[in-house]
């Protein structure tokens, strides 16, 4: 069976100039990094190197960039940070966040009493940028807004400049989790004014279990777990060196060919938009998802004009993959936190599918798609 491949923002698959360079470091980087002699120094030059030319993507310095296993563990170390270390007694969120970060203030609020204001959202899923706004305003305290860049169930993209400059004209700090965007989308932190961000490797075609954290200078971060002096003291445990360096090929690969990239992959989310609606008239797209200029063009959120509660299942069948919402939901039945934030009741019945794409997707690919999909059309 042929099988197509179109759950992107779950994971990607890794490009193979990057499985290469996670091989040949195997070989010549065993050392590790914080032992003095030459093979420990030599692996420890890789990962400085690495750390220079990720942070030079965002136009920041090398001691602002801290490697980490991914956007989970990047975005635990920021926001608890953020309340046992900077004060920060309020922190402002939306509630169709990524359980990374949702899960992680629930903590907080319960262990340090800290305060959490969640914005309203829209029928499409946005935020007020005018509320966020009114909100810091009254804050009397230290607050923190943790939202977003690129939403990865619906695609929808924050208005990142505008927040920022709410947040600092507040004086707010601002953390986004950028996991969806970095490897997609050109940021620069200079005229971005983030104070945190996160990454993870896996979401831009390089490996699992690694990622990183941007601290801005100037905010004191300490270590979630003790036990060595890592990440200048930031980060205890021994650096995934291999990965590391399978990170800085991917993230190199990403930039360089980003707008053909972007290009390509776009016209394939037009032809599948394109596609189902003409097979399909009462499709409805959630969120942002059918809007180029206002979501992500790796993503699309399909809400099928009928109901099939087992079409994950069958598409899965007939060999192609998809999402009912996050990869990190994918074996709960309680069905979409995002989608259900916003959706109205009998929107929600509707089965609703996230498709996200790739550059190694195809048109053919999506042809494929829509025929089986009118398999299942009733």
């Amino acid at each position: 069976m042929n099988t197509i491949y179109l759950d992107n923002a779950a994971t990607t698959p890794v490009l193979p100039e990057v499985i290469e360079v996670i091989n040949r470091s195997m070989f010549e980087n065993f050392g590790n990094p914080s032992s003095t002699h030459q093979f420990g120094r030599s692996a420890k030059a890789s990962i400085e190197k690495a750390r220079k030319n990720i942070a030079s993507y965002f136009n920041v310095t090398s001691s602002e960039i801290v490697f980490t296993s991914g956007g989970t563990e990047a975005d635990n170390l920021i926001l608890q940070n953020a309340v046992i270390n900077l004060g920060v007694d309020t922190i402002v969120t939306s509630k169709i966040e990524h359980h990374a970060v949702l899960h992680t203030v629930d903590f907080l609020r319960e262990a340090y009493n800290i305060e959490v204001v969640y914005l309203n959202i829209d029928a499409k899923g946005n935020i007020s940028t005018k509320e966020l706004s009114n909100i810091l305003s009254e804050v009397r305290g230290k607050a923190l807004v943790s939202l977003m860049w690129v939403n990865n169930e619906i695609g929808n993209l924050l208005p990142i400049q505008e927040v920022a400059n709410i947040c600092k004209q507040n004086n707010a700090l601002f953390h986004s989790d950028t996991v969806q965007a970095i490897g997609h989308f050109n940021l620069d932190l200079q005229e971005v004014s983030l104070d945190f961000m996160t990454a993870s490797a896996h979401k831009f075609h390089g490996p699992k279990g690694v990622g990183f954290a941007y601290v801005k200078k100037g905010c004191v971060v300490k270590p979630l777990f003790h036990g060595g002096d890592q990440e200048r003291g930031v980060r205890s445990s021994t650096e995934n060196v291999h990965s590391i360096l399978g990170m800085e090929k991917a993230m190199e690969l990403s930039y360089s060919n980003m707008n053909e990239d972007r290009e390509l992959i776009e016209g394939i989310k037009v032809h599948f938009i394109e596609r189902l609606k003409g097979e399909f008239t009462e499709v409805k797209f959630n969120g942002e998802s059918e809007n180029l200029n206002t979501s992500s063009y790796t993503i699309l959120n399909v809400r099928l004009p009928w109901v099939n509660e087992m079409m994950l299942f069958s598409l899965d069948m007939k060999g192609i993959a998809a999402s009912g919402g996050s990869a990190c939901q994918s074996g709960s039945n309680k069905g979409s936190h995002v989608l259900n934030e916003f959706l109205l009741a009998e929107e929600k019945e509707k089965t609703s599918v996230r498709f996200s794409f790739s550059k190694l997707n195809t048109i053919k690919e999506i042809e494929t798609t829509i025929n089986v999909l009118k398999e299942f059309y009733v």
